[in-house]
């Protein structure tokens, strides 16, 4: 059953635009616009999660927060503000906010945020007694068949019955969450927790709230006793994501946890033996961040008992199809789609793309592509733009933007109408071509530059 989320915002536009976003990733959304008719919303069904906007028409974030904690306890609710404040942010917190986004903020940090709460919404209730949740599709580990997967897949399978704290570096978006889950998943931990933490989210200041948790009266708003993220993952893995994003004395604090394997409540001279498998993911080369200062080595060397680098999609060609299909499979189920396939030119296109987002551009460039396709197979049109303009043009966008022409004139004309014969032949043997431009301009027995002349026109 898809989570509840309550969206509250007296910008009807943007909660609708929030609304439209959240049901396409398969939550189930309701929309208010006042803190009244919030109220009444939420007597009257239940909610897993409340995204509220701060400054509403009738009243405001801390008093509509209040009365969520005070009556719905369980509901995790994260607060949406135009006036980015540190201060603010660290008072919505401990008045019980479980997260706070400022405006803007992209779809990615939305539907991390969202993640995260649903996440700790299911591993407060673990704390007595752990229900493993189902797995979200988009979150399982695809096993690939290139070098590079074939190599990870061995990796995983050695270190994953151990203990061993395992370190996962390689570009954001190659699926280090997943790979993360999949080690979990394989280990003699499976039946208990795993709890995915983004330190990057974390307030420096809330720090040490947050993985230790408080007692009731730690400090001043501190109106509730609070979980830390090892006691809800006893038992099982705590995945700390961009971890090089934690401020140094939280590292201090980090190490004594990891080495007694004790945590101590704010508040509270009890100490609670936790048992915690650690793995931590980065972006940058952790070894490189120790070696500036940034990031302590004594930690580092705790942290570093096994290591894998996640390789870029760009060295997993072979894995670029079996992936599309993947995403596209569960996006059609998603939708409710016959979509089945691609056409040649979509898995040329993809094949040619770098995918500086890897993976995970891959997978939102599918599930775009799966929504503006009507029959059974996805054709060029239905792909991003800026992925269709690179793969089938590159010179002549690079030219364009020497030239200070604007990029969103630099669209193939199928993204607008439906191609000429020219166009369709130009492609053609471009494929054939590999998308060699002076090899096509042959092939077609013209110059290069009345070929680059034929592909501006078909893009104006």
């Amino acid at each position: 059953m898809p989570s509840k989320i309550l969206v509250i915002d007296d910008e009807v536009n943007l909660a609708l635009l929030l609304c439209k976003v959240l049901t396409r990733h398969a939550y189930d959304v309701t929309t208010a616009h006042s803190g009244e008719s919030a109220k009444d919303l939420l007597n009257k069904q239940p909610f897993d999660l409340v995204l509220c906007d701060f400054r509403l028409g009738d009243i405001n974030g801390y008093d509509l927060l209040k009365h969520i904690k005070t009556h719905y306890p369980a509901i995790k609710v994260i607060v949406i503000t135009g006036y980015p404040d540190v201060k603010q942010a660290v008072e919505l917190i401990k008045s019980g906010a479980d997260n706070y986004l400022s405006k803007p903020f992209s779809t990615d940090e939305l539907l991390a945020s969202i993640d995260q709460a649903i996440v700790n919404a299911v591993n407060d209730q673990s704390v007595a007694t752990f229900k493993k949740p189902e797995n979200n599709p988009s979150n399982v580990f695809v096993q690939g068949t290139s070098a590079a997967a074939i190599r990870l897949l061995q990796q995983i399978e050695l270190i994953a019955p151990t203990n061993y704290s395992v370190i996962l570096e390689g570009e954001s978006g190659t699926g280090k969450e997943c790979a993360a889950r999949y080690i979990h998943e394989q280990s003699l931990r499976a039946d208990k927790p795993f709890l995915a933490v983004d330190c990057g989210a974390i307030l420096p200041e809330l720090a040490a709230s947050e993985f230790f948790g408080h007692v009731k009266g730690a400090y001043t708003g501190a109106d509730t006793a609070r979980t830390g993220y090892f006691e809800m993952a006893n038992g099982g893995t705590l995945f700390l994501d961009e971890i090089t994003n934690l401020p140094y004395d939280v590292q201090a604090a980090l190490l004594r946890t990891v080495q007694e394997r004790r945590v101590r409540r704010i508040g509270s001279a009890e100490e609670i033996a936790v048992d915690v498998r650690i793995i931590v993911a980065t972006n940058r080369n952790l070894r490189h961040i120790v070696d500036k200062g940034d990031f302590r080595e004594d930690l580092y060397h705790r942290f570093n008992e096994f290591n894998i680098n996640l390789a870029p999609l760009r060295e997993r060609k072979d894995d670029i199809l079996s992936l599309a299909n993947y995403f596209l499979a569960i996006t059609s189920q998603e939708l409710q789609r016959g979509i089945r396939n691609f056409s040649a030119g979509v898995i040329d296109c993809l094949l040619a793309y770098s995918w500086p987002g890897n993976v995970r551009q891959l997978k939102n460039a599918i599930r775009r592509a799966a929504l503006l396709t009507d029959g059974d197979s996805v054709e060029l049109q239905s792909l991003p733009r800026e992925i269709v303009t690179a793969c089938l043009i590159p010179e002549i966008s690079e030219e364009i933007t020497e030239k200070n022409i604007k990029a969103h004139k630099v669209m193939h004309q199928f993204a607008k109408h439906q191609p000429t014969a020219e166009f369709r032949e130009i492609l053609s043997v471009l494929r054939q071509a590999d998308f060699n431009k002076t090899q096509t301009a042959a092939m077609l027995n013209i110059n290069r530059k009345t070929l680059y002349n034929k592909l501006k026109r078909a893009c104006s």
